[in-house]
């Protein structure tokens, strides 16, 4: 007799998936840049959106900017961004409702996220999801950044399930591209950027966002892959 499958993960990307904070993001990029001298635009960000912050400031500073000088300009950053968040962060349409849903369906959820753990922790604290999800994985926990699909393997491993059996929900095409690399099922959000680019970084699925998705269509996805 074949063992019963394990249940399913639905894995999500915070920034532009569960929380609209783009702009919150923007706003605190150019308010460090403006403390500190670097020459960073609205227009950037967008382009690195689900980057790490070692990323996107080696691409401004250059390969070479130390470890520590990394982490003093992105803990500045994310300072200012939850000073603007604070108050501010409600979940993207469609999210909480999409969240029970999956919770119904008898699946697993996770967020894997470039983001720092303080931030995700706001958005937990903020939006009232104490104990929605298996695990959390920010960006402290990896050594590389999206589209490499660490932080989306390690999603998986520690909620104890499959890479296969495992859904990502992304916005950016690093995300898409990290999704795929796991071999995940990919659902793109067009919240930052749009169809296009998202089917060209290899998405299964791509919607406005989660009110459009159905959980138990995605789940029998899984069961006929």
């Amino acid at each position: 007799m074949p063992l019963p499958a394990s249940a399913p993960l639905a894995i999500f990307d915070h920034d532009g998936v569960l929380v609209d904070t783009l702009k919150l993001h923007q706003d605190s990029w150019v308010a460090m840049g403006r403390e500190t001298g670097l020459a960073v635009t609205p227009e950037l960000i967008l382009e690195t959106f689900g980057m790490t912050n070692a990323t996107i400031l080696r691409k401004i500073l250059g390969e070479s900017l130390s470890d520590a000088d990394v982490l003093a300009y992105s803990d500045r950053k994310e300072h200012i961004y939850r000073e603007l968040a604070r108050g501010r962060i409600v979940l993207m349409d469609g999210a909480r409702e999409f969240l029970d849903a999956m919770t119904e369906a008898g699946a697993l959820l996770a967020i894997g996220s470039s983001g720092v753990r303080l931030n995700l922790e706001l958005t937990v604290e903020e939006c009232g999801l104490h104990g929605r999800f298996a695990t959390i994985v920010a960006g402290e926990d990896v050594t590389r950044g999206k589209p490499d699909p660490q932080v989306f393997l390690l999603a998986a491993s520690r909620s104890g399930v499959p890479a296969a059996r495992s859904i990502v929900f992304e916005d950016a095409p690093v995300g898409i591209r990290a999704a795929k690399a796991a071999g995940m099922l990919a659902v793109g959000v067009t919240s930052s950027h749009d169809a296009a680019a998202l089917h060209a970084a290899g998405a299964d699925l791509i919607v406005p966002d989660l009110s459009r998705c159905d959980a138990r269509e995605l789940l029998a996805r899984l069961d006929q892959s």
